[in-house]
């Protein structure tokens, strides 16, 4: 990893929100979604969860978010209930992008408190159970002859905002997520072939030094020589050598 990378990733690292996230309920289109997640990597956003009703639905989205999937970290949840509940039971306030009764102009809510952004399904916006759950709803003014946006436009007005509020909030300005998820953002960020090397055969990341520079421990070449171990056994055994 060359010293550039390694600012460009500590810089992108340092405003990193932690307590700031997006829900897509059972938005499923891929383009969309993708759109979703490049604008959470421009806002500061590390963590989203995308709430689908099968493994073929997240699949398809992977696909087609492969660019940004790879800064953002997509976590696929079925069931929105239990989506918004962890939220909420970390304090966040869960705040519905969608027109209705009740609906504030999204310029009004506060986003420095810890915020989840929840966004709806093409054609039909945040589902009941999702407007039920919600702490508040807020719409997008609109002046024209249509009456909705595209849930990706959507987001990105709404986390401009956020971001906004946030910059005059100076939650910008400094490292705030846990120690441990920086430096292993850090580490799959410099070196994405080894960190996917260690996540297939369950290695633990191997430690950096200030420069960026692999410190290659006895502890964790032994962790590696062992994997290719059993590597090699469960291959052997496939092909009925053993």
């Amino acid at each position: 990893m060359t010293p550039a990378r390694l600012s460009k990733i500590k810089q992108v690292l340092s405003q990193r929100q932690p307590d700031l996230t997006v829900i897509t309920d059972h938005v499923h289109k891929g383009r969309n979604l993708a759109a979703i997640i490049r604008t959470c990597d421009a806002a500061g956003i590390q963590d989203i969860t995308a709430v689908v009703e099968e493994d073929e639905s997240y699949r398809a989205f992977l696909r087609a978010a492969m660019g940004s999937h790879q800064w953002v970290d997509v976590h696929k949840q079925v069931g929105l209930q239990a989506a918004i509940d962890k939220q909420k039971k970390q304090g966040f306030q869960v705040v519905a992008a969608h027109p209705g009764d009740g609906a504030k102009d999204f310029r009004e809510i506060d986003y420095t408190k810890p915020t989840s952004i929840l966004l709806g399904a093409e054609l039909v916006g945040v589902s009941a159970e999702g407007l039920q759950l919600a702490d508040e709803l807020v719409v997008i003014p609109m002046m024209g002859m249509v009456a909705s946006l595209n849930v990706s436009v959507a987001a990105a007005i709404i986390l401009t905002e956020v971001q906004h509020q946030r910059q005059q909030a100076g939650l910008y300005l400094g490292p705030r997520i846990p120690t441990k998820q920086y430096e292993e953002l850090i580490f799959r960020w410099g070196y994405p072939r080894l960190a996917k090397f260690c996540q297939q055969r369950h290695i633990p990341y191997p430690k950096l030094s200030d420069e960026g520079d692999i410190i290659d421990t006895v502890e964790w070449r032994s962790a590696v020589d062992k994997s290719g171990a059993k590597t090699a056994t469960r291959r052997k055994k496939r092909a009925g050598l053993i």
